[in-house]
């Protein structure tokens, strides 16, 4: 995922100074400037968190789910509200956001059931003894959370941060940081002073957050940015959870409906404008069926793109990266079938593109497009698309579309990501923790074992005293 805009474009957000100003991707139209914390606005942020963490780790976790579950209420309510600022400040539909939204009330409140039951382990040791780990919070959290769909992803992480009685500082992305500022706004009230913090800023206010004193940093967003994030706590001793860039496949075998695999396809590449940590980047297809099924791709592409269902990118930089990816595989001997064309006219629109004729050492297919582009290279035989499918440098998920179930374990087995979905790009029962290799990031993201990630373990072992005389003779 990109980072902090550097210049001032239609559909854009622009950090300069002390404001965050944001364009209108739709229209480009400048809607407003939003505050971005001083250097002493965030150490003061940390003190204060650091001052209230130990009164809310000592807070029952009944207690702690009580606050959630209000929190939850207050952030339901406020859906229609969240919902117009997610669209105004990053062009996603409204029923989209509203349905992130829903996301979000269902996983606070399945943190708020979570963290009164999460616990430790007994040991085996003498019988006369007692032998347990006690789970601890880590202390001060800071989140930094991303654009894409930001209230869910931010919800996640501190539904499982407070749950476990981390106190939070929530760092929104500058692309929505109205949006940020209204979430803290909801949720803030919920939980004791000090508890739950919102400080707006660019990459420079991240980077500030990464190196202060605190225990734990979490960070959902660029390959490039968890990097940074990953050196600057090394010296910091802070822990890090970071799910980050993917290039995820899409492996379609011989045996499968073809349209239905198309189908599948659009899913996965064009749902958010392909702006998804796990959209489908790139798709390997067996040539018995290639031809149908990228007949059928084009298709879903063509009534996308006609019935215009496919929002704007979150501004024109994401625009341009992405064109440039498409424009490079072009340049290499792809064919666009559909799209891949800049279109005139206000905002930041890019249409749902199906390219043709794809190779392994195209951008496109070696690198995270971010868009809605659907990336086609047809392999021989199965084998060969999986050998391709586990290349790269990114793990964080992939797809297989096959009715055989020697291959569905084969690659089960041989695909180096965190995530395998078999016959449906998204989906997936809830509480799916998965954990993201390579430059992917590291850590559980979601589910119970998140609640792990944001705590410690002490190891308790309890022995009786010797009865009174029966202590050795010491000289």
């Amino acid at each position: 995922m990109p980072t902090t805009a550097t210049e001032t474009t239609p559909g854009s957000a622009t950090v300069e100074g002390s404001g965050i100003t944001i364009q209108d991707p739709r229209t480009g139209e400048e809607l407003w400037t939003v505050p971005q914390a001083s250097p002493g606005e965030i150490d003061h942020g940390v003190k204060v968190a650091r001052s209230a963490a130990a009164g809310w780790a000592a807070t029952a976790p009944a207690e702690r789910g009580a606050a959630l579950r209000t929190a939850a209420r207050a952030l339901d309510a406020a859906a229609q509200e969240l919902a117009g600022l997610n669209a105004s400040e990053t062009g996603r539909p409204v029923e989209e956001a509203l349905a992130g939204i829903a996301a979000a009330v269902s996983t606070l409140e399945q943190y708020a059931e979570l963290g009164p039951v999460h616990r430790g382990h007994s040991l085996r040791g003498n019988r006369l003894a007692s032998d347990y780990t006690v789970a601890e919070p880590r202390g001060v959290a800071v989140l930094l959370t991303p654009w894409n769909d930001p209230v869910a992803v931010a919800c996640g992480l501190i539904g499982a941060a407070l749950a476990t009685g981390n106190a939070v500082i929530h760092k929104p992305s500058e692309r929505c940081p109205r949006l940020g500022e209204a979430l803290g706004e909801v949720l803030a009230p919920a939980f004791p002073a000090g508890v739950f913090l919102t400080v707006s800023g660019g990459a420079e206010v991240g980077a500030q957050l990464s190196q202060a004193d605190v225990d734990v940093i979490a960070h959902v967003g660029s390959s490039a940015s968890g990097a940074r994030i990953a050196r600057a706590a090394a010296l910091t001793g802070a822990h890090v959870i970071r799910e980050n860039g993917g290039n995820d496949p899409l492996l379609v075998d011989s045996d499968v409906d073809p349209v239905w695999a198309a189908e599948q396809a659009a899913i996965g590449a064009f749902s958010n404008s392909g702006q998804i940590c796990t959209s489908v980047e790139r798709i390997y297809v067996h040539r018995d069926v290639a031809e149908r099924f990228c007949s059928a791709l084009q298709a879903e592409a063509a009534r996308r793109n006609s019935n215009g269902t496919v929002a704007p990118l979150v501004d024109r930089r994401m625009r341009d990266a992405v064109h440039a990816h498409v424009a490079g595989a072009l340049d290499q001997g792809a064919t666009a079938a559909e799209g891949g064309v800049l279109p005139d006219g206000p905002g930041s629109f890019y249409p749902a593109t199906v390219l043709l004729g794809c190779t392994e050492g195209m951008q496109v297919m070696a690198e995270e497009t971010f868009g809605p582009v659907a990336p086609v290279q047809v392999v021989d035989s199965f084998d060969d698309g999986l050998r391709l499918a586990c290349s790269g440098k990114y793990g964080l998920a992939a797809t297989v579309l096959s009715a055989n179930i020697a291959h569905i374990q084969q690659a089960v087995a041989a695909l180096p990501v965190g995530t395998v979905k078999v016959n449906e790009v998204f989906g997936g029962a809830p509480g799916g923790a998965a954990q993201p290799r390579g430059e992917s990031g590291a850590g559980f993201g979601y589910g119970p074992e998140l609640l792990d990630e944001f705590t410690q373990v002490k190891v308790v072992h309890i022995a009786a005293p010797p009865a009174a005389g029966q202590g050795q003779d010491r000289p």
